[in-house]
């Protein structure tokens, strides 16, 4: 998080992370990935912090988030190697927040690999329908002209 929070603003990294955490929107990600991956996760401690988050006298560093709700999906490391990391799916909401066009880049990326499996899938379907194999000998193969049929239409993404 902290190479993404340098990136957009080297000079106040820190303050990126801390402005994020202190959103009342955003601190909901971690709060329910850590419900729904870290069984130690103080869930009470994150009721608190959700109705506190927003307020402009509220505050809540890295730090603080993981010590107070024991969570585990944000590390903070003070030093010199030091930083604030997170795990992957942390990090891709953290830097959707920072970046729009990280953030449309990513639901693209999404669509185009959907899309690419939608059309794998019709493939295989097709193929399994069209081709009959030792193990679908019970099952009836179609016509040539349903066949034809079949491969004739036109795909149409859910």
């Amino acid at each position: 998080m902290t190479d993404i929070a340098r990136f957009k603003n080297a000079e106040r990294s820190d303050d990126l992370v801390r402005n994020w955490l202190r959103n009342r929107n955003t601190v909901k990600f971690p709060g329910i990935w850590e419900q729904l991956n870290n069984p130690g996760f103080n869930s009470v401690e994150f009721d608190g912090i959700r109705t506190q988050a927003g307020l402009n006298s509220f505050a809540l560093t890295p730090k603080q988030w993981i010590e107070k709700t024991n969570a585990a999906g944000i590390i903070s490391q003070a030093g010199r190697y030091g930083g604030t990391y997170a795990h992957k799916d942390i990090a891709f909401e953290f830097a959707s927040w920072v970046s729009v066009e990280f953030k449309l880049y990513l639901i693209k990326e999404f669509q185009r690999l959907k899309e690419d499996e939608n059309r794998r899938l019709s493939l295989a379907w097709n193929l399994n329908r069209t081709c009959p194999s030792s193990t679908t000998a019970s099952t009836p193969t179609p016509s040539k002209s349903t066949s034809s049929r079949l491969r004739s239409r036109p795909h149409k993404p859910p």
